[in-house]
C-alpha cells in the first residue's frame, strides 16, 4: 500500500538516504583521481559510522526483503500506465525541495542547495555542461516519495540486479535470506532469467529513485549515453565500485563504467555548508536545462 507523505516522511527520507551515503563514503575507495573539489575535505566530520550503520542496516533489511521479481515489474508496470504529474524539471526541483528542505540534520542547506553543490562541484572542475546538469537532477527521483511509493525502501539505497542470484557484494547480503527470491529454482541461480553478458541494458535493477529517474530522462532528454549512465548506476555500488555482475555485462557496460566512477565523488562528497545562492545560480542552470530537456515532461 502506498505511503502517506507528511513532512516527518521527507525528513526520515533524507536522513536515510545521509546516512546511506555516510556508510558508502566510509567503505569507499578511493580510485578516482580526477576529482579536485574534494581535496582538502575532512570526511572525519561525517557521522559516526556505528551509528549510520545502525540506522542503515534497518533500511537494508526491509529492503532487501522486498525488493523482489514480482515487485519491480508491478513497480515497472506502474510506470507505464499512470501519470503522476506533468511539469518542467526547474518546477521538478522546487517540488522536491517543498517535501524535504531543511531536514538534513547535518547541514542548514535545502535540498535545492544540496543539488546546486553537487553541480557547482562539477562546473568548478571543468567538466562538460551534460555533467553539471546530471549532478543538478540526479536525485530528482526522489519525487517517488510523493508519487506513491510503498515507503522508503523503494526510493533509496545501493540498487542490485534482480532475477538472479543476490550478490555477496551487495551491502548486509545475508538480510536477503527472508526474500522469497533467494530460494526461487530460477532467480537463484547464477544467471537467473538472464544470458550471460546480456548487459545492464537488459536486467532489472531493484526500483528506486536512480531507476525512475533514468526512465522518466531517456526518452525525454538529449543526455548523453553516459550522463544517463550517471543516474541509473550511481547508487549501484555492488557493481561500480565492487566489481559484482562481470558475468552479466558487456562491452558498452565495461565503456560506461568510468563515467559513473567518475561521478561518483560528486554524489558522496558535495555536500557541504558553504551556501549557494539559488537565485543567484538560477539563471545558468535553466539555461543548462533549456538546452537538453524539452520545456515540460512526463513524470
Amino acid at each position: 500500500m502506498p505511503s502517506v507523505v507528511t513532512p516527518h516522511s521527507g525528513r526520515e527520507l533524507d536522513a536515510t538516504s545521509d546516512a546511506i551515503d555516510e556508510v558508502n563514503v566510509i567503505r569507499g575507495k578511493s580510485w578516482n583521481d580526477e576529482s579536485e573539489f574534494d581535496e582538502n575535505l575532512d570526511k572525519s566530520q561525517f557521522r559516526d559510522y556505528e551509528a549510520a550503520c545502525d540506522r542503515v542496516k534497518a533500511f537494508y533489511k526491509e529492503q532487501h526483503e522486498k525488493q523482489t521479481v514480482a515487485f519491480n515489474i508491478k513497480a515497472r508496470v506502474d510506470f507505464k500506465t499512470r501519470k503522476r504529474a506533468r511539469m518542467g524539471v526547474w518546477e521538478a526541483i522546487e517540488l522536491l525541495n517543498t517535501l524535504i528542505d531543511e531536514s538534513d540534520p547535518d547541514t542548514d542547506a535545502s535540498q535545492i542547495e544540496h543539488l546546486l553543490q553537487t553541480a557547482e562541484a562539477i562546473r568548478r572542475d571543468g567538466k562538460p555542461e551534460w555533467m553539471q546538469v546530471t549532478g543538478l537532477l540526479h536525485d530528482l527521483g526522489k519525487l517517488l516519495l510523493l508519487f506513491g511509493s510503498e515507503g522508503q525502501w523503494d526510493v533509496v539505497g545501493d540498487t542490485f540486479v534482480v532475477g538472479c542470484k543476490f550478490s555477496d557484494k551487495i551491502i548486509y547480503p545475508e538480510t536477503f535470506q527472508n526474500n522469497p527470491d533467494s530460494y526461487d529454482a530460477v532467480y537463484s541461480t547464477e544467471c537467473g532469467i538472464y544470458k550471460p553478458h546480456c548487459g545492464l541494458d537488459n536486467v532489472m535493477l531493484s526500483w528506486g529513485h536512480d531507476e525512475y529517474l533514468y526512465n522518466v530522462f531517456k526518452d525525454q532528454s538529449s543526455l548523453p549515453a553516459e550522463a544517463l549512465a550517471m543516474i541509473r548506476y550511481h547508487s549501484f555500488y555492488p557493481w561500480h565500485r565492487e566489481g559484482a555482475y562481470s558475468h552479466l555485462t558487456n562491452e558498452k557496460d565495461i565503456k560506461i563504467l568510468e563515467a559513473v566512477k567518475a561521478f561518483n565523488p560528486y554524489d558522496l562528497y558535495s555536500k557541504c555548508d558553504k551556501p549557494c545562492d539559488v537565485e543567484e545560480l538560477r539563471p545558468y542552470y535553466q539555461g543548462l536545462i533549456a538546452k537538453f530537456f524539452p520545456p515540460v515532461l512526463d513524470w
